[in-house]
């Protein structure tokens, strides 16, 4: 039986295995360490609860030894799909490398930039990281990737297929080419591992176990359901899930519940804690403190139930985990894999119900299809009936809400009434009566009178001056703005005789009218001058300047003899 001391591991990670309690490595381990010690690319494939993590924490903690890292620029990179994974694989690299002086770093989402942002400052062996927040550092111009020598991508099939393509396609051009490259997953399909082979060059495939199996270890149980009707479909699969957990009694420690949507696991969370049980959400939509805060919970026994979505079906390491729930059926036949692999780990027994109704024969099939078994069909507990509520007629309406019918409109101005506020129905709607259609048409439309401005409790007193003043200036009728008065005359208002331009205040020489006629070319300027001035007619005082204009004034004639006697 091969040893840990067989891999050729530093002697310091050794010592830490011993300390951990782990003497033999798993098959995944015992197959990829070789291989990726000796710098090779590495393609594992093993189900869930195996040992990935350590499969390539272990060999990268060796290989790193001899080293150092410079600033902003990262020795090793492991990508992981969720903050918690990442948290977990962080967790790890402090066990193994607890007598070595490599460092680390941990970017991920809702933690501040400042503290990650040193961390990266003072240079880091090993950085562990979500692509999103990976590229956030990046981009800001405070991180390197051009010193990767080590790049692990962990759960590679949801990374590849769940929009993570253009991120990681992105952040392997950033990498150097000569880099090795290390893919761990539980379930590997074949459209995904094309998509690695422009990836990885001439990987090892480490293949320790039939891709999507099950472990042994998990007794898997399906009970199925058929609601009296489809809208009360979730109350009685709400029903039926604290039957199962009561009737599992004492040996249910702690159990994860899985939801396919957000909104159902705070509903099935509430409802929960609504019936004396200790129950808590975690999904993508809450705080990562709250998120950290309810995972710690769990893991030391405060909490006990974890109603959570498919964020903590990859990859995260609880190993106490008595049963698994899954009150919805996964749309992803692998999620279904990552699921229930959260209890039975590390050779433990664990449980694993599903919850099916007639709608989810589709996804069952495909389930079923990946596993290569028909999960065995329990009946519901023993004295299990819906309760009445389940069983309640839904409330008859006449028409469909929003359209006039007896239900509630959706409209925001008539809900479902008519002018008078009297319920109408959608058929015999009361019209209102022609006589005061034709009254609003022909009654003219008043002028708005002027609003008071309501008092202010408590406004400063200048503000009271400014209202004064303003209400003087609006009752004053020498101070009447005549664009008002012509907007108002524009839409049907009579506010008195129209005034044509600037009103009094136009100057008179504005408004006196003057007629020019063409020069003609031929003609000098002084006959042009005195056609003008005969054609054209002025008053006396327009006529004045213009006989001084020319020089036709007579010279006085000398006087002669005068001043020579």
């Amino acid at each position: 039986m091969t040893k840990f001391s067989d891999l050729k591991l530093d002697p310091k990670v050794l010592t830490a295995i011993v300390e951990a309690g782990y003497e033999t490595p798993t098959p995944i381990q015992a197959g990829a360490i070789p291989h990726a010690l000796e710098g090779k690319d590495v393609l594992g494939i093993a189900q869930t609860g195996t040992g990935k993590t350590a499969s390539f924490t272990l060999p990268m903690i060796t290989l790193l030894a001899k080293g150092r890292a410079r600033a902003r620029m990262p020795r090793s990179l492991v990508l992981c799909p969720t903050r918690e994974l990442a948290a977990q694989v962080a967790e790890n690299f402090d066990i193994y490398a607890k007598h070595t002086k490599l460092t680390k770093a941990l970017l991920i989402g809702g933690v501040s930039f400042g503290e990650q942002d040193k961390l990266i400052d003072r240079g880091v062996d090993v950085l562990i990281a979500t692509p999103g927040r990976l590229l956030d550092h990046f981009e800001r111009g405070k991180l390197l990737l051009t010193g990767v020598q080590i790049m692990v991508v962990d759960e590679a099939d949801r990374m590849l297929d769940m929009g993570f393509i253009p991120d990681i396609e992105r952040i392997f051009q950033l990498t150097p080419f000569t880099r090795q490259t290390l893919f761990f997953s539980a379930t590997m399909a074949p459209e995904i591992e094309r998509i690695t082979n422009t990836f990885l060059h001439a990987p090892e495939r480490i293949e320790v176990a039939r891709q999507a199996t099950t472990s042994e270890t998990i007794t898997q149980k399906l009970v199925e359901i058929t609601p009296p009707r489809r809208d009360q479909a979730a109350k009685a699969k709400r029903e039926l899930l604290r039957a199962l957990i009561n009737a599992e009694g004492e040996a249910c420690t702690n159990a994860i519940i899985f939801c396919n949507r957000k909104s159902d696991v705070d509903i099935v969370a509430k409802s929960l804690k609504t019936h004396g049980f200790n129950a808590a959400p975690i999904h993508g939509d809450l705080e990562q403190s709250q998120r950290m805060k309810t995972l710690d919970s769990f893991r030391d026994g405060s909490l006990q139930l974890l109603i959570a979505s498919d964020v903590a079906a990859r990859g995260l390491d609880i190993p106490a985990v008595s049963h698994v729930f899954n009150y919805d059926l996964p749309s992803h036949a692998e999620d279904y894999v990552h699921r229930i692999g959260r209890t039975g780990r590390a050779g433990r027994l664990g449980t694993a119900f599903s919850i099916s109704t007639p709608s989810d024969a589709k996804y069952l099939a495909a389930i079923e299809a990946l596993v290569k078994m028909e999960i065995p069909r329990v009946e519901a507990p023993e004295g299990f009936t819906l309760s009445e509520a389940a069983h309640r007629e839904p409330k008859q309406y006449d028409e469909k809400p929003g359209r006039g019918g007896a239900g509630k409109s959706r409209s925001r101005g008539g809900r479902g009434r008519g002018e008078r506020g009297e319920r109408t129905e959608r058929g015999d709607r009361t019209e209102p009566p022609r006589a005061l259609e034709a009254e609003v048409i022909e009654t003219p439309l008043a002028a708005p009178e002027p609003q008071e401005s309501a008092p202010r409790a408590q406004a400063p007193r200048r503000e009271e001056r400014r209202e004064d003043r303003r209400d003087e200036r609006r009752e004053d009728p020498r101070r009447e703005d005549p664009r008002r008065e012509n907007r108002d005359r524009g839409r049907g208002r009579d506010n008195g005789p129209v005034v044509v331009g600037m009103g009094d205040h136009v100057p008179d020489f504005l408004l006196r009218s003057f007629r020019t006629t063409p020069r003609p070319a031929a003609k000098p300027e002084a006959e042009d001058l005195q056609a003008e001035t005969a054609e054209t007619p002025v008053s006396q005082e327009t006529a004045a300047p213009k006989a001084e204009a020319p020089e036709a004034a007579p010279t006085p004639a000398p006087q002669s003899g005068t001043s020579e006697s």
